[in-house]
């Protein structure tokens, strides 16, 4: 059954909802925010969702929500519009509490996975949060975000990934040197993405499935390594990969933003594997 309607913006519930977008916070708690429909819904569907915060209007607008929420037995609490603010500007009147996702390299390296993005020193929420999102229309197994990255629990990157973020492993806090190892052990040939690279995405494309010697094979296991928003892939975190390979610009456009280029990468692997 549901609470009885949360009316005070400045209530202590409503003030500890609002505090999870400190890191600190979260990372005290043990707990994160889920903003908005999309995101919400998936994360009643897959994620240890703590409580969900409707008004009564959205509540109505996406009964699913609420369906899937109290058929899980989640609290669902109804507040006003002013409560739900207070706790998300940003939330369309969806709020949900869920506890800290935590994955491992080694369980995913467990699985054999085919397809893997990591995240090298990526500090733009948004561009995490996309990256995730591509990662899981595109088919992969998983991303890793290296210790020097943006924290996966940011709300902007729980938003970006639109409940992607429930739909696949997220590893976080690895060194790059010892993730690269781990994954060309476990059979994936590793390859940085970056404007310099020699060995072009098409051309790639173009031999998949029957690459010559010293040619990568977008067909085999894979790993991609992308960098920073600003500045790309450092050389020494190129210089860790098996092959650098750049995205092929045929216009006047001086690059790729960085989710942009992911996307590209991803799918042309997930082209290949098909």
């Amino acid at each position: 059954m549901a609470d009885e309607i949360l009316t005070n913006p400045r209530a202590e519930r409503v003030k500890a909802v609002r505090a999870l977008v400190g890191r600190t916070v979260r990372q005290r708690a043990g707990r994160f925010v889920v903003e908005g429909p999309q995101s919400v819904r998936e994360a009643v569907l897959a994620a240890d969702v703590h409580d969900v915060y409707v008004t009564v209007e959205s509540a109505q607008r996406y009964p699913e929500i609420v369906g899937a929420a109290r058929e899980r037995r989640i609290r669902v609490h109804t507040g006003t519009v002013e409560v739900l603010d207070a706790m998300s500007p940003d939330g369309q009147q969806v709020v949900a509490v869920a506890a800290l996702t935590a994955h491992t390299l080694d369980s995913v390296l467990a699985g054999a996975p085919r397809l893997v993005a990591v995240l090298a020193h990526v500090r733009d929420p948004g561009n995490a949060g996309t990256v995730v999102r591509a990662a899981d229309a595109a088919g992969a197994d998983a991303v890793v975000l290296t210790a020097q990255s943006v924290d996966l629990h940011n709300p902007k990157v729980v938003r970006s990934t639109a409940g992607s973020l429930f739909h696949l492993p997220v590893v976080t806090g690895t060194d790059l040197p010892s993730t690269v190892d781990a994954l060309r052990a476990a059979g994936l040939t590793v390859l940085a993405a970056d404007g310099a690279g020699v060995h072009d995405l098409d051309d790639l494309l173009d031999v998949a499935g029957h690459a010559p010697a010293g040619v990568p094979d977008l067909a085999r296991p894979t790993a991609w390594v992308f960098g920073n928003e600003a500045w790309g892939l450092r050389e020494e975190d190129r210089a860790l990969a098996d092959a650098v390979v750049r995205v092929p610009i045929r216009g006047r456009a001086e690059s790729l933003n960085l989710s942009t280029a992911a996307t590209v990468c991803l799918y042309a692997s997930s082209r290949a594997q098909r």
